[in-house]
């Protein structure tokens, strides 16, 4: 559909350069407000950059934290955080043995030979003491590196009691050295103290004896009839074994090998079962030879009963 001209209406507002009239002011006076002040502008100060390369910033990093860590290093060699730590730690132990947390009772199972005096020392701790700045694990390696004492366990039972529990080496044998006699347990241990109530433990004798202590109890206790008869082992040249039978002086003395002991153990014992060679005055039996046993008794220096070979020389 067209539109002719005469269809098209221009009113006075949208004439070119007719504007529409203002409205009418009321008498009463209007209140106009001004335009709000915008905020002003922070100054900005001009910012200062440095060129500088990838290798200047890694070396002026480097440089600061060279510094640091040189002031770290003389900080702490002078003390002052070590003792600003100490003096913190006693103020707080200070402030729980106020509260009550105070070494009041210490108790001791498994005593036997052990000092008490020894075994206080070694604690480490006196009544009155916090129970809190009683470190454990030096007192308990403390107690067990006393010579009679195997382990050690410790308990901290708060408020104030604390409980040692030790176990103390058992002597298994009495070791001859320089004229005089020790207390030794099967690790081969020295146990200080007085040897009253254990004299008739079996005697070790020879260099090197009080080491070889387990393995030699371990071999005996393969024969437990023949080991209750043994007072004494001498170790020769801390290589083999001899072993005297009933009497330190007088018993039957076997001359038991380096290599194959066990064997020849059980042969002794076997032979004594059945030939009671201890009881025929027989004073010595040699079985380091496997195929040949070499007797000796009072009567006759030297008898071979295996074969008319020389008897073995002592090695």
């Amino acid at each position: 559909m067209r539109l002719n001209p005469s269809d098209i209406v221009i009113t006075a507002d949208d004439r070119p350069g007719i504007h529409r009239a203002p409205r009418q002011i009321s008498a009463k006076r209007q209140t106009v407000e001004a335009p709000a002040a915008r905020p002003k502008a922070k100054r900005r100060w001009p910012r200062l950059r440095l060129d500088m390369s990838p290798l200047q910033r890694l070396t002026g990093y480097g440089l600061a934290a060279t510094i640091l860590l040189i002031g770290g290093l003389a900080l702490w060699h002078s003390g002052k955080p070590q003792r600003l730590v100490r003096e913190t730690a006693t103020a707080f132990l200070n402030s729980t043995a106020e509260a009550g947390f105070q070494v009041a009772d210490i108790t001791v199972s498994g005593r036997r030979r052990t000092p008490t005096d020894q075994l206080v020392s070694a604690l480490g701790a006196q009544y009155g003491d916090p129970i809190l700045g009683l470190d454990i694990a030096a007192a308990r390696a403390r107690i067990e590196a006393l010579p009679s004492v195997r382990a050690a366990a410790i308990e901290r039972r708060l408020p104030g009691a604390i409980h040692l529990s030790i176990v103390e080496r058992q002597p298994v044998a009495l070791w001859q050295t320089d004229s005089r006699f020790v207390l030794v347990d099967r690790d081969g241990h020295n146990i200080p103290g007085a040897i009253e109530g254990f004299e008739d433990l079996p005697l070790v004798v020879g260099d090197g004896a009080p080491a070889r202590t387990d393995e030699l109890f371990a071999l005996l206790a393969t024969e437990p009839e023949l080991a209750s008869r043994v007072k004494a082992a001498i170790r020769v040249s801390n290589r083999r074994w001899n072993i005297k039978l009933d009497d330190v002086e007088k018993g039957l003395e076997a001359r038991l090998p380096e290599l194959d002991t066990q064997v020849a153990w059980h042969r002794l014992a076997e032979l004594e079962k059945t030939r009671a060679l201890s009881g025929k005055q027989i004073t010595m039996i040699d079985l380091r030879v496997p195929d040949r046993l070499v007797l000796k008794s009072e009567r006759e220096p030297v008898v071979n009963t295996a074969s008319a070979a020389p008897p073995a020389r002592e090695r």
